[in-house]
């Protein structure tokens, strides 16, 4: 096995200003010595790894890292700063900076070496020896393991029998989960951080399992069974999380578990004296799974809930509005006249009539269910399995109201809130069992019902009616506005909650479709297709701005912007946000605009160029996805033209890796790094 790390992967005087540039300097140390065979392909994926959640942690460690096809054995190179790097850590800079290369399909023993140094990066005399070293190959050494920092410490006893505590009770038993995107570093660091805090805390005894890349080992089902507690630590769903329902949970991002787990101890204790049997909102394997710290705003974690329901009813938006769509384009828009009876009793096998109203059918089935996977999801993803049922209930309530999609929105926050004010209530343990199953859903459905249907449904239902009228009586000017607005929010944030909002939004009008929310649906799909299809002509016509793999993604985004797929934009927004996102939004706009001027009109809520026999005005609404292509495209040439790119002066043919971009209010923020 060739060693992790040598001499020639340590830089005791690394020169950097940035964590970008840093990573660059480790990472051609790597391609050096043949660890890497695509020096940009490989800063992409620690960039991508990077825009997850910042690698800087408390004590002046910065440790990058990812899981790459560019790398061909696992690697570490280390970087010792004398000014400091911003890595995002909130007590500042990094000194120590480690960067962690792992191939694609590594094997076990390598990612085992991996998590060792993880774990050795919580020891204050390893950090300080790193700190102190003169020579390269020293510190080689140490990071290996060839020259211990300190003595060793004796392993904690993971599955030891229960030691009273100094009082002599029982001491309060925890176990914990940590998990991390790629399962190298934070996973481990966040484990020796709890494990180290449980033996230093009194009357406390705390096991960890480590969810990483290689697999897990499943903690002993007694062990859980005992447990007084639980502490979720991690960025990705914990795998078979039904094993520790039913006890007191904190539920936090993975650095939580590094940073602060005395808080976390203190914090699961609480709850058990309380009488609190589900962690925080959201705490599921849910969207929400990866919702970050405890401390979010309300604002994050309402995006967060909302995102949750959007991301369950898109699937049956694309299934039932292409079923529809396929209805039409077989049978023509007098499908829809078909009896359900004619469909049932006199099928004809033959008949394309018959086929087209099979289709129709199954795709309003599917619609049905728009509004109360909304409802339901949302509430999900603030109640965790509790919040389904009035979740779903309020869902139904507002279809049958007529509150539409805004009545499916506010009834799921309801429901969630609901379920989230039962669990506070402290009941007897004997009852414990029984809330999620009976008690919760019944009280929480009763009092959802009575608010949907007395309270708030028919308000809701006037205001939805409302805004129905408004499309419909869209025209000149005001219809062009609204297309601007809609362009924007689609190419903002390229599929993530103001796109889907935004989506939704013209998704809710088809269900009692009006030549107004017709034109919105048209509107919102063509300015969506255009920042991918903007990415792959940028790359085709000045390739030289871009890297070797988003010249690569340049060939994959015209398929997925053709067929509506706002998300191929991502990796180049991602790379250089500054510049790619304002062209985006010009594009939408110009694209949103000219599609409500044209009056073009839309029918099926997805499929790209695909569905064009189903629009209104097909070769006006292609000239304006064109046109707003080319204002998307053209804007990201000239912006990236006038970039200055000093680590590539002199080579026409070198370009930046995506993590390397640095913006102009960057470099003002730092002119002595620079």
């Amino acid at each position: 096995m060739t060693e992790m790390i040598t001499a020639e992967l340590v830089d005791l005087d690394l020169s950097a200003g940035t964590k970008d540039a840093a990573a660059r300097k480790l990472a051609e140390r790597m391609v050096a010595l043949g660890r890497v065979t695509d020096l940009d392909g490989f800063l992409a994926d620690v960039a991508a790894r990077e825009a997850q959640m910042p690698t800087g942690l408390d004590g002046g460690i910065g440790i990058p890292h990812c899981r790459s096809a560019h790398v061909t054995e696992p690697t570490l190179a280390f970087g010792r700063s004398a000014e400091g790097i911003d890595f995002g850590a909130p007590d500042g800079p990094a000194d120590l900076i480690f960067l962690i290369a792992a191939p694609a399909g590594a094997d076990d023993a390598h990612l085992t070496i991996l998590s060792s140094l993880a774990r050795q990066l919580m020891d204050e005399d390893f950090k300080a020896a790193l700190r102190a070293a003169t020579d390269a190959g020293a510190a080689a050494a140490l990071i290996r393991g060839d020259e211990p920092a300190a003595e060793p410490v004796e392993p904690a006893e993971t599955e030891a029998p229960p030691q009273p505590a100094e009082d002599g009770a029982t001491p309060f038993k925890i176990v914990a989960v940590t998990s991390c995107p790629t399962g190298i570093a934070h996973t481990y660091m966040a484990a020796e951080s709890l494990e180290n805090t449980g033996r230093d805390t009194d009357g406390v005894e705390l096991v960890v399992e480590t969810q990483g890349s290689s697999g897990f080992t499943r903690l002993d089902p007694a062990v859980i069974a005992a447990a007084d507690g639980v502490i979720f630590a991690h960025d990705v769903p914990v795998r078979e999380k039904e094993r520790f329902a039913g006890k007191p949970t904190v539920d936090v991002g993975v650095k939580a578990g590094i940073n602060r787990p005395a808080e976390l101890i203190t914090e699961v204790r609480e709850k058990a004296a309380r009488g609190e049997t589900t962690g925080r909102a959201g705490a599921s394997s849910t969207p929400v799974d990866n919702s970050g710290e405890s401390t979010d705003g309300y604002g994050t974690k309402l995006r967060k809930w909302l995102m949750s329901g959007v991301s369950y009813m898109v699937p049956f938006v694309a299934a039932g509005g292409l079923l529809i769509a396929l209805g039409f384009a077989i049978g023509g828009y007098e499908v829809a006249n078909v009896k359900v009876d004619t469909l049932l009793n006199s099928f004809d096998w033959g008949s394309t009539t018959s086929w087209a109203a099979l289709l129709f059918y199954t795709g309003q089935a599917a619609f049905a269910f728009l509004v109360p996977v909304l409802a339901g999801f949302i509430a999900y993803g603030m109640a965790d399995r509790p919040g389904l049922v009035p979740g779903f209930v309020a869902g139904s309530i507002a279809v049958t109201t007529n509150a539409g999609f805004l009545g499916g929105l506010i009834g799921g926050l309801i429901a969630g809130a609901v379920v989230m004010a039962i669990q506070r209530v402290n009941v007897p343990a004997v009852l414990r069992g029984i809330m999620p199953v009976v008690v919760i859903p019944l009280l929480s459905s009763i009092v959802v019902g009575f608010l949907m249907f007395v309270v708030i449904g028919k308000p809701i239902a006037s205001l939805q009616s409302a805004l129905t009228d408004w499309l419909n009586s869209l025209s000149g000017a005001n219809a062009i506005v609204l297309g601007i607005i809609l362009g924007l929010m689609m190419c903002f944030d390229l599929g993530g909650p103001l796109n889907k909002v935004a989506y939704a939004f013209a998704v809710g009008g088809l269900a009692n479709p009006t030549d107004g929310s017709l034109k919105v649906m048209a509107a919102v799909m063509a300015a969506g297709m255009v920042p991918p299809l903007a990415m792959a002509l940028a790359t085709t016509v000045r390739g030289k701005l871009f890297t070797k793999t988003e010249r690569e993604n340049g060939k994959a985004a015209w398929v997925l912007g053709a067929s509506f797929i706002t998300e191929g934009a991502i990796p180049f927004a991602a790379a250089d946000p500054l510049r790619v996102i304002p062209a985006s939004m010009a594009g939408g706009a110009v694209t949103g605009a000219l599609s409500m001027a044209f009056g073009a009109t839309l029918r099926a809520p997805h499929g790209g160029i695909f569905v064009v026999p189903l629009i209104g005005n097909a070769w006006l609404y292609l000239v304006a996805i064109a046109a707003g292509t080319c204002v998307t495209a053209a804007l990201t040439v000239l912006l990236k033209s006038v970039r200055k790119q000093p680590d590539t002066a002199g080579r026409p043919d070198a370009v930046q890796a995506p993590s390397q971009t640095v913006t102009a209010p960057e470099a003002a923020a730092q002119p002595a790094k620079v």
